[in-house]
């Protein structure tokens, strides 16, 4: 079984130290960074905007992987583009027309995805697949870190890599939320090629986060 990318929450870091801890992530072996924006509006919770991600794109070459949870969205693709991320990933609540913001995201020149909440069903995909670079399924209810895995939701990742394989295309497939070292092996198991770990990949202090990025590789 091929290890899965990791991509660590920086909700789970320092934010105090922001810079440092996403050097650290970096040099610990992460794949990609997940940068979760909130709205306080789409989700109970606030986080980042576009400056910040500006002010870390200088402090490593790995693939932003921008999860917006804000509510309208289409306004403010151009400016998380310019921002420096590589990956926009979008609900198709945020907004009326989720097919209509995938091509706007394309036109971006950055790779598009979308998200799954726990209760959105798998068939809003079927007329998107097309436009996809990525899809994510949370396996919490989006807004805040450190919540539990929600097992149901390992039924929607198989039947979304069904979906995928069948597409022919090359989409990635992620989970977030809940992710530890034992969910991992469940989602990989699943289907799942990325994973996003925020708690799990933080815990213990920059020594430790090579070992728990390879623990969710399943290489520890």
């Amino acid at each position: 079984m091929t290890a899965p990318l990791i991509s660590p929450s920086i909700l789970s870091a320092d934010f105090a130290r922001l810079g440092e801890e996403v050097r650290a992530i970096d040099e610990a072996g992460a794949d990609w960074i997940h940068i979760d924006v909130m709205d306080g509006h789409f989700v109970p919770n606030i986080t980042i905007g576009p400056a910040v991600i500006k002010a870390l794109r200088s402090h490593t070459r790995k693939p932003f992987d921008v999860h917006l949870m804000i509510a309208p969205v289409d306004q403010y693709l151009e400016d998380f583009a310019e921002a420096g991320a590589d990956i926009l990933t979008v609900h198709p609540e945020a907004g009326p027309h989720v097919h209509r913001t995938l091509q706007a995201i394309r036109a971006l020149d950055v790779k598009a995805g979308v998200v799954l909440n726990p209760g959105t069903p798998v068939s809003v995909l079927g007329n998107i697949m097309d436009l996809v670079d990525l899809i994510l399924v949370m396996s919490v209810n989006p807004g805040f870190g450190g919540q539990s895995f929600i097992p149901s939701q390992l039924d929607k990742i198989a039947a979304i890599r069904a979906m995928i394989d069948e597409s022919g295309r090359d989409i990635r497939l992620e989970v977030d939320g809940g992710v530890n070292p034992d969910t991992a092996r469940q989602c990989v198991a699943a289907g799942a090629d990325v994973l996003v770990a925020g708690s799990a990949t933080f815990k213990g202090g920059p020594g430790q986060y090579a070992a728990n990025i390879a623990a969710l590789k399943g290489k520890a």
